[in-house]
């Protein structure tokens, strides 16, 4: 069993989710959307476990969790059309679209080499409430529109957090960069002197 195969565990039993969610049995939806969550708690201990670690691995697994949250949320929509209305079904389609916001912005700072980690909501959080409103089903729009609310200000968030750094100019970003490298350099120098500096014999 590689991490892959958890990986895609994981996918199969949140397609199972999603439909269950649909059909209109959210406690069954629930218990398949933590067993969804456990082969991505797994998959990456399992990598470094056995030493499989990679690049591809790391983008196939980020890949399917945007595909599953996808899924899940489809199947939410599903629900509240057929329960409520074609209206409210697209609230958790305002989720994804604001979730693919967020997930996008990490993706486009790491290619520019910042950084837009952080936020109020992020997968763990969209999981956890996604949860809360399956267990509590007249609880679930209320958390639908709290998801939806902090993801927009996770968003924002985001975005300000790399406009920042983007405003320094690339040349005072490599001589900043230079000069903590200078700093490293000294300091490893320095313990390198200790390290193989002789001891004075006893007079």
């Amino acid at each position: 069993l590689t991490p892959d195969h958890l990986t895609v565990i994981g996918l199969a039993v949140g397609i199972g989710a999603a439909f269950a969610i649909g059909s209109g049995y959210l406690q069954l939806g629930l218990l398949l959307v933590v067993l969804a969550a456990l082969p991505d708690l797994l998959d990456g201990a399992l990598a470094k476990a056995s030493n499989a670690s990679s690049q591809r691995g790391a983008f196939f697994d980020s890949t399917i969790d945007r595909v599953t949250d996808a899924i899940l949320l489809g199947g939410v929509g599903w629900y509240l059309a057929s329960q409520e209305s074609a209206h409210m079904a697209m609230l958790p389609f305002a989720v994804m679209a604001v979730s693919s916001v967020i997930s996008y912005q990490r993706a486009k700072a790491e290619s520019l080499g910042l950084s837009a980690k952080g936020g109020l909501m992020e997968r763990a959080e969209r999981i956890v409430l996604l949860c809360l409103g399956l267990l509590f089903e007249p609880l679930l729009i209320p958390v639908l529109w709290v998801m939806l609310a902090l993801s927009a200000i996770t968003a924002g968030q985001r975005f300000v957090k790399v406009w920042k750094q983007a405003a320094v100019a690339p040349v005072t970003a490599a001589r900043i960069e230079m000069r903590r490298s200078r700093r490293q350099s000294r300091r490893v120098a320095r313990v390198e002197r200790r390290r193989t500096r002789i001891p004075r014999r006893p007079r």
